[in-house]
């Protein structure tokens, strides 16, 4: 179901993935494929403790084994300190101690102290076991909710466990919870989960003494960011750092920047001038490295006698762990600046904080914002219960229309005039048959059956245009036999950009999809790689630039050879002909030859060759917007919730490839029904990770998904091609659609739930609750 603009050729068609023919056989090329001569393995000694002190720690029965190479400790790689970094971030930004092992104590479970390169990562674990340490255990501290005025500190140097603390008040929200009809306040929890890609992380790294030159394979979304990390942390120059880009099994912003470990084998392989591979194993991705969604927000809302919203304030409180990867960096505040969504909302005041504890470290998971929505939809629930309306009807009556637009939020957003919340909205109730789902739950209910709805509206800012995340490079180069290579700085890990850029291209030179190869990482103009849902907008009009310019280069070539104007000339499926005669042509082939091999015949004052370079810097957002449904059946006796059904009604502008923006949905609502349902990464109180396998952080499989239903509202956006991003839409609409979904089930119970998970144990908790009342 799609309302909204016609495809082009090649553009808004279901082009088959140009990367299947290699990945559905086997032979794609991830890390552990790379085999180097003489080639090293490394294995990291991590701590069993949330936070200690070290008291001996002797290696010297580790490196007498047979076929260790080194024993590495604190000591001797934390020197290469000079700056861990990430780009985005400023040398003066405050940030725990930039040590790739510990030294002198361990801050959380996992925390790594000592790392072996070994002939064989049999060898190094083997090592691992003969390295003599001794721990003085501290106390920790993993509470987040208590974090801040804990005497006990995660890391002494920085004074305080508070990492971030921005307060915005704004004095016209109290004067309107003043005049307020209802006022409705809840805490909404979220735990702590992990990206959990296929592949885990991966880096091998050659050190090339003669020419002073680091070489790298990398399980990365971000070559670029490899390269400009990894050649200061050696202290050598960018252009003396190759990374070498093959396929890339996830990474949900995993992989966006460099891990301790990533940037401790780089130093190990050049102090050893030798290859060295390091690939991390599950229990290792699991415990260390990164976490996310740890945070709550508390919600005060203020409505009116007919449900208008009128005013909030938010208070929005995040576990940073020990060491966040990517730095200190919240997403707190822009959680609280989104939060008024795809609603009209009178002024929000707010606070962000986050704080430092000794467990494993945040990072981005695909939209890491997403408490905006996730607090905001299930208070919107939450409020209509309290006023006896509708949920539906609530939504409906704040909801941002075409006559709303453009928008200025009162938090500082800026919503333009291409988003579409209402129209997505209607499709979504359209989709799920909401007056008919009513009439069967309320008839279930007399049966003692437990049926639940939830929906989720947002609106997810995409393709920022800020700093270095606002820009990317295409070079186009039409080879001698016709054929176009792309060479770009982005990452792809799952988005198909082999198969959506060649699209693009196809489309803007005339040529076929299959003509085009795309080439990322080593030899690309800078881009800051695939995350933010930045590919669509930022990659795509690049490209787009790029092979504009070639094309109008081919058109001057053959009208300069066929003696022809111009503009009679069109190009599809790499034939330059004359409209209506198109027996006067020329193939691709054929000027690309003259461009390189025959320079004497082009145009008076042309350059040989065929080839340009474009850049494309985006405006400040990009905003698609969406609308999750789903429905479920609650089993009381064993607090087992079963989905129904799950729809979406997505607007990300003009779609480039339906079947793969669809699988992009449909991966992220299945991370979002994990995270509600099944997905948690506990700790205890002592600060030891209960749930290191598979066996205990439970993933959703396909026996617990229903099928997805997607429909299409197409509103293109001002950007070349009218695309938007869709990458993290799908994690962000998912979570608080489940959640009002069981919400909705329980309520005959009297109960309303205001933390995830909400796996069968909670489920029942809830249910006991309102027997014991």
């Amino acid at each position: 179901m799609t309302q909204g603009a016609a495809a082009a050729r090649y553009v808004g068609q279901s082009v088959k993935r140009l990367e299947d023919p290699r990945l559905v056989t086997g032979h794609g090329r991830y890390v552990d494929d790379i085999v180097l001569p003489g080639m090293l393995h490394v294995a990291f000694g991590r701590s069993d403790l949330a936070r200690a002190t070290i008291t001996r720690l002797d290696t010297s029965a580790a490196e007498a084994l047979d076929g260790v190479h080194a024993v590495f400790t604190g000591a001797d790689l934390n020197s290469y300190n000079d700056s861990l970094r990430a780009s985005l971030h400023p040398p003066e930004s405050p940030a725990p101690p930039a040590n790739m092992l510990a030294d002198g104590d361990v801050r959380f479970v996992g925390d790594p102290y000592v790392m072996v390169v070994a002939e064989s990562r049999y060898i190094a674990e083997d090592a691992l076991e003969l390295v003599d340490v001794e721990f003085e255990p501290l106390d920790p501290v993993v509470d987040y909710e208590t974090a801040a005025e804990s005497d006990d500190l995660v890391h002494p140097e920085l004074g305080s466990n508070l990492a971030h603390d921005l307060p915005v008040p704004n004095p016209a929200q109290q004067e309107a919870f003043e005049n307020a009809a209802h006022i409705i306040t809840e805490t909404w929890h979220q735990h702590r989960q992990t990206n959990v890609p296929m592949e885990t992380r991966g880096i091998v790294a050659s050190w090339q003494p003669h020419a002073g030159v680091m070489e790298v394979w990398a399980s990365t979304q971000s070559p670029h960011e490899l390269q400009l990390v990894g050649a200061r942390v050696l202290g050598i120059g960018e252009h003396k750092m190759v990374v070498n880009f093959g396929d890339v099994g996830g990474g949900f912003g995993q992989k966006m920047f460099l891990g301790r470990e990533d940037m401790a084998v780089l130093v190990a392989a050049k102090l050893l001038a030798s290859p060295v591979k390091w690939i991390e194993d599950r229990r290792e991705n699991l415990l260390a490295s990164n976490h996310a969604r740890i945070e709550q927000m508390a919600v005060t809302m203020a409505v009116d006698e007919d449900g208008n919203f009128l005013a909030a304030d938010l208070d929005q409180l995040e576990d940073d762990g020990a060491y966040p990867l990517g730095g200190p960096a919240t997403p707190g505040a822009m959680a609280t600046m989104l939060y008024p969504g795809p609603y009209r909302m009178g002024p929000v005041s707010w606070r962000a904080r986050t704080v430092y504890t000794n467990t494993c470290g945040r990072g981005a998971y695909r939209g890491p914002w997403q408490m905006e929505s996730v607090a905001r939809e299930q208070m919107i629930d939450r409020v209509a219960r309290e006023i006896g309306m509708d949920p539906l009807e609530l939504r409906r009556r704040n909801v941002l229309t075409p006559d709303d637009l453009p928008y200025q939020v009162s938090t500082g957003l800026f919503f333009e005039t291409t988003i579409s919340p209402e129209k997505t909205l209607d499709q979504a109730a359209e989709m799920i048959g909401y007056d008919d789902f009513r009439a069967e739950q309320a008839k279930a209910r007399e049966e003692g059956r437990y049926l639940g709805l939830g929906m989720a509206l947002y609106i997810e800012p995409t393709s920022m245009g800020m700093g270095p995340l606002g820009t990317e490079s295409a070079m186009l180069r039409v080879e001698v036999d016709g054929h176009v290579n792309v060479f770009m700085g982005t990452g792809s890990h799952g988005q198909s950009l082999e198969t959506t850029i060649a699209q693009l291209v196809a489309d803007e030179l005339g040529v076929r999809p299959e003509d085009v190869t795309l080439h990322q990482g080593h030899g690309s103009g800078y881009g800051f790689g695939t995350g933010g849902s930045r590919s669509a907008v930022i990659a795509g009009s690049a490209a787009r630039g790029a092979a504009s310019g070639v094309r109008e280069k081919v058109v001057a070539i053959a009208a300069h050879l066929m003696e022809a104007s111009a503009d009679d000339l069109e190009v599809a499926d790499g034939v330059v002909s004359v409209k209506g005669t198109p027996s006067a042509s020329m193939t691709m082939a054929q000027v690309a030859a003259t461009a390189y091999q025959n320079s004497d015949a082009l145009p008076e004052g042309m350059e040989a060759g065929l080839e340009h370079t474009a850049r494309y810097k985006a405006p400040p957002n990009t905003h698609s917007n969406a609308c999750h449904i789903c429905t479920c059946e609650l089993d009381p006796g064993t607090g087992k919730v079963t989905l129904l059904r799950y729809v979406v009604s997505e607007d990300c502008g003009v779609l480039i490839n339906p079947m793969v923006v669809d699988g992009q949905i449909a991966g992220g609502v299945v991370q979002g029904i994990g995270g509600v349902l099944y997905e948690h990464a506990v700790y205890d109180e002592s600060g030891n990770p209960l749930a290191s396998t598979f066996l205990d952080y439970l993933v959703p499989t396909a026996a617990e998904v229903p099928e997805l239903e997607t429909g299409h509202v197409v509103v293109p956006s001002d950007t070349p091609g009218g695309h938007k991003g869709t990458g993290e839409g799908g994690a962000i609409g998912a979570p608080p659609a489940v959640f009002n979904a069981v919400a909705d089930a329980l309520a005959p119970f009297g109960v309303y739930p205001n933390r995830q998970p909400l796996d069968p144990n909670a489920v029942l908790s809830l249910i006991a609750s309102s027997n014991d009342s």
